[in-house]
């Protein structure tokens, strides 16, 4: 009896920390991005590595992270982020300095932005225009087209904001791809985005969600439409003929951060060096079409996959990177011109 007692009590003593050391939570968007991590990412981790991956799905909200930080009691590991979110969150401590000799070498990750001090890259994504090949033969070539509604009748969806709208709107007003975050810092510039705005916008729908830009062109509620180039992607998978224009696409990137005082961090780590691997990233680009960051994975994909990503080079010719300095800065200025214009 004895010795079973003491069994038990040794059980008991080692159940924690291992329990602890063989769970990983992993928290993600949702949608057919969390699908295309769970595929290349979660279980093939798993199987490798022998620890669970809990998937966590939010919106975004900092304020949680922000929370557990403060309260030091974390159950969150590795956090999904959006582009503005990495380096803020990074002032603010809520996520660890990393340490990149224990993910990878950083001259394998492009573009440059993919390697930051709290977040790394885990794959690049785009904003572009889409259309529906059924009914548009031909479609539009650039956004000057995307603007003409004599030559394309009909409704356009646009995200309901200013990001990506402006920079769009000034596009089609002739500024080159290098000069318009240049152009849109000036008040001058930011005018001339709004005045071409108010040409298209008796002819805008607006979108705020990403699922909706397919959703329209598909019922022929707009004619083309702004979108996520993953969620094109995801409709033409399921047999609609969606077609994309990449001509002066806006990319930016998501990235993986670890959250200051994870319970796993070891594990954690070893989740990253594993997802920014060739492999799994190539995976991943398989299971969606966003481009991997680890450009040796580029290598491991067929060319009908790799002509479907924002990053194959004759997609990514004359592409526009999402400025986060510039949205840091002027964004909520921006944003606060745009809701009164949308209104008027």
């Amino acid at each position: 009896m004895k010795t079973t007692h003491l069994v038990a009590l040794i059980a008991a003593l080692f159940a924690g920390p291992v329990l602890a050391q063989s769970q990983l939570t992993v928290v993600n968007f949702g949608g057919a991005n969390a699908n295309a991590q769970k595929k290349a990412y979660y279980e093939p981790f798993e199987k490798a590595s022998g620890t669970k991956v809990v998937s966590v799905e939010y919106n975004g909200e900092q304020a949680k992270v922000k929370a557990m930080v403060e309260a030091k009691k974390v159950t969150w590991d590795v956090v999904e982020l959006e582009s503005p979110d990495v380096g803020r969150g990074c002032d603010e401590g809520l996520f660890e300095k990393l340490d990149y000799t224990k993910i990878g070498s950083k001259a394998d990750f492009a573009p440059k932005a993919a390697v930051t001090d709290c977040g790394v890259g885990i794959f690049v994504w785009s904003t572009v225009m889409a259309y529906n090949g059924d009914k548009l033969k031909d479609g539009p070539k650039t956004w000057a087209d995307f603007w003409d509604v004599k030559k394309f009748p009909g409704k356009r969806a646009m995200r309901k904001g200013a990001r990506y709208n402006v920079e769009f709107a000034l596009l089609a007003d002739g500024v080159k791809v290098e000069d318009v975050y240049k152009v849109l810092a000036t008040p001058a510039g930011a005018e001339r985005a709004f005045k071409k705005l108010t040409e298209l916008k008796p002819n805008i729908q607006w979108w705020e969600a990403g699922a909706q830009p397919p959703q329209f062109l598909v019922a022929g509620d707009v004619v083309m439409a702004t979108a996520y180039n993953g969620r094109i992607d995801a409709a033409a998978r399921e047999g609609k003929n969606l077609r994309i224009n990449w001509a002066n696409q806006i990319y930016d990137l998501e990235y993986y951060g670890i959250v200051k005082g994870s319970p796993n961090r070891d594990a954690a780590y070893k989740y990253l060096a594993f997802a920014l691997g060739a492999d799994a990233q190539a995976e991943y680009a398989r299971n969606i079409a966003y481009g991997p960051t680890n450009t040796k994975a580029l290598a491991k994909l067929d060319p009908k996959t790799l002509g479907n990503l924002p990053t194959a080079p004759a997609n990514a010719a004359g592409s526009l990177e999402f400025n986060i300095k510039f949205w840091a800065d002027q964004g909520e200025a921006l944003e606060k011109r745009f809701a009164s214009w949308a209104t008027q």
